[in-house]
């Protein structure tokens, strides 16, 4: 495992926190129980009524469990166009290939990133019979002008994902974007997405940066939070005010909590999704249906 290096001293990140106009809490949402791929049980957190809200994300799934009823047949073949994956396993181990020819093992700590582009088919298989699986995909739009790019695809090890420790005791794991100086694993010029992973003591406080323009949300997924005067419990989104005033946002742990902290710059673009094809007009999705069902989603057709 990557070891924490140390942040900015102690009183800086104070100073950092103090001179920030943090963000409100402007909701909370509870998300949905549902089921996906073959069967397996998660919460979709981020759902498809919130996707101009939260612009460029357009879906995350919360999944966790220790029965393997509820995950071991997975996620079986399916196909993708017009937005990137991001996948990132807090516990548990999955099989990612595709019909690009990636082939890659998510791992407890890991990510993996897949810009499905034109056009891909994957699978995503649990390599486990029994245990804790947990973990998160969160969907990233792309741009009008780069959506039927070519597929591209990275795992990302728990040891190569570079993480930050704080003068607070928070820890965090920086996937994209940046923290305090450090730079995440991954970077994306036009949705300048942040996604952290935060592990912070009861009693502890963190501040981020954030561009007054980006949309952002915190995950709760342990413990609890307080954003300003409002309470963010476990299991909940809590969707960050766009004051043009504000700058940042101040979190600060009421028990010991895990949270991921989420923020990007909006496309402002027309999103028109069926199932796993995300375009900008119904005959771009007319046009992704045709493309699966004649076999050139995924490269298995010229």
């Amino acid at each position: 495992m990557n070891h924490p290096v140390d942040a900015t001293p102690a009183h800086s990140l104070g100073q950092i926190a103090e001179s920030l106009r943090p963000r409100t809490l402007e909701r909370l949402v509870l998300g949905q129980e549902t089921s996906d791929g073959a069967g397996v049980r998660l919460r979709r957190v981020l759902t498809q009524d919130l996707q101009q809200r939260l612009d460029p994300f357009l879906m995350l799934d919360a999944f966790g469990s220790d029965d393997p009823d509820d995950y071991i047949a997975g996620f079986p073949d399916h196909p993708h166009r017009g937005f990137e994956t991001i996948t990132y396993m807090i516990q548990g181990r999955m099989l990612h290939r595709d019909s690009a020819g990636h082939e890659g093992l998510l791992q407890s700590g890991g990510m993996q990133w897949m810009t499905a582009g034109r056009g891909v088919v994957h699978s995503e298989i649990p390599q486990q019979q029994s245990g804790l699986m947990e973990g998160f995909q969160l969907w990233l739009n792309l741009p009008a002008e780069r959506k039927l790019c070519a597929p591209w695809y990275r795992d990302v090890q728990a040891q190569d994902i570079p993480r930050l420790r704080t003068g607070d005791g928070v820890e965090l794991a920086v996937l994209a974007g940046s923290s305090h100086g450090v730079q995440g694993a991954v970077q994306r010029e036009l949705t300048e997405p942040l996604y952290l992973d935060l592990r912070l003591p009861a009693g502890s406080r963190f501040s981020q940066p954030l561009p007054a323009g980006h949309n952002a949300f915190v995950y709760v997924y342990r413990g609890a939070l307080r954003i300003g005067d409002a309470e963010v419990p476990a299991q909940r989104m809590g969707i960050l005010g766009n004051d043009p005033q504000a700058d940042g946002v101040v979190l600060h742990a009421l028990a010991d909590s895990r949270a991921l902290l989420v923020a990007g710059r909006p496309l402002r673009q027309p999103i028109v999704q069926y199932g796993p094809f995300v375009m900008n007009t119904a005959q771009q999705i007319h046009d992704a249906l045709r493309d699966f069902r004649e076999g050139r989603i995924g490269g298995y057709a010229g």
